[in-house]
């Protein structure tokens, strides 16, 4: 080796850092800040913020072993989020790029989600420009598909489905340095989809599971929903709206938070009206914030659960 080449690599090997402290690290990448919105943005799913901590804490350590020069290849970081809808896995996804970016794994931190619609054309020729369209802008950040399973259909054989898949495939391999890709969906129609689409199975390291939510858990999240628009319930919609959430649960289309959502969006609307046709002159704020009973009450779900509750007793 020349004395210019040995010094350079003297110089290099200087340059490589022989401790890291991994908490000094988790304070300065803002992760931990990360990690704190997301428990204040999501109400219970204990489960996915242990395991988003865990993968954290993995690319972490990741991240300081490529410092120490103990690593090479950037670990495979594509996902899969499966469970029903309105669990929070748009939300995590959202999260997730903005650990990413902070740790260094991604350039920008972006987040774009799409579905089968975005990818795939309806004419031959269509699909490969709209999917490569598609991975352009995600570049640099996370690729979110929703309903991923939609993008393969067996059943039909003039489905273009197979040439977004194809394309996707090779992206999430070739360039996994530039592109995170997370595939959402049924936990029981993705574990089709992976093994009708094996080569997406062996590109996805981690699977994290979106259990559904716990009638106090969603009972807490109306709560919050409201206080971020300024509303709230009374006391006696408060139990009316425990009597919506157990009845909802049992009825088809329930999709959690979303459900909720919906509900409370119907029950402003009925409040509007009812204030509309009832105020004999001006109204305070705490009128115009509170939800009563009555708004909630009327909402059809209970006279369906009342149909099927006759049904059953006969």
């Amino acid at each position: 080796m020349t004395e210019p080449a040995l010094e350079q690599n003297l110089d290099e090997r200087e340059d490589i850092p022989t401790h890291v402290d991994l908490n000094a690290e988790f304070e300065e990448s803002g992760v931990k800040d990360v990690l704190a919105d997301l428990d204040r943005e999501l109400i219970g799913l204990a489960p996915v913020k242990k395991r988003i901590r865990e993968t954290a804490a993995l690319l972490m350590v990741e991240r300081a072993r490529r410092r120490m020069g103990l690593a090479n290849e950037t670990p495979t970081l594509h996902m899969s989020f499966t469970g029903n809808p309105g669990t929070g896995k748009t939300t995590v996804a959202l999260r997730m790029a903005d650990l990413l970016h902070r740790l260094g794994y991604i350039r920008k931190g972006h987040l774009v989600s799409v579905t089968r619609d975005d990818l795939v054309g309806q004419y031959i020729g269509h699909t490969a420009p709209k999917t490569k369209e598609i991975l352009k802008k995600a570049m640099g950040g996370v690729l979110f598909i929703d309903e991923a399973y939609y993008l393969y259909r067996q059943e039909n054989e003039r489905d273009y489905g197979q040439e977004a898949i194809e394309i996707l495939l090779q992206v999430m391999e070739n360039q996994r340095d530039d592109l995170v890709v997370i595939l959402a969906g049924y936990a029981d129609r993705m574990d089709r989809f992976f093994s009708s689409n094996p080569g997406f199975r062996s590109r996805i390291a981690h699977h994290i599971d979106f259990p559904d939510y716990t009638d106090e858990e969603l009972l807490r999240i109306s709560e919050k929903m409201l206080e971020e628009q300024n509303y709230h319930l009374d006391a006696e919609a408060e139990g009316m709206m425990a009597d919506y959430v157990r009845a909802r649960r049992t009825q088809p289309h329930f999709a959690n938070a979303r459900s909720i959502r919906n509900a409370l969006d119907r029950a402003r609307l009925r409040q509007a009206n009812r204030l509309f046709e009832n105020a004999l002159g001006p109204l305070d704020a705490e009128t115009l914030s509170t939800i009563s009973a009555e708004d909630i009450s009327a909402s059809r779900v209970f006279s369906i659960a009342v149909k099927n509750a006759e049904k059953q007793a006969r």
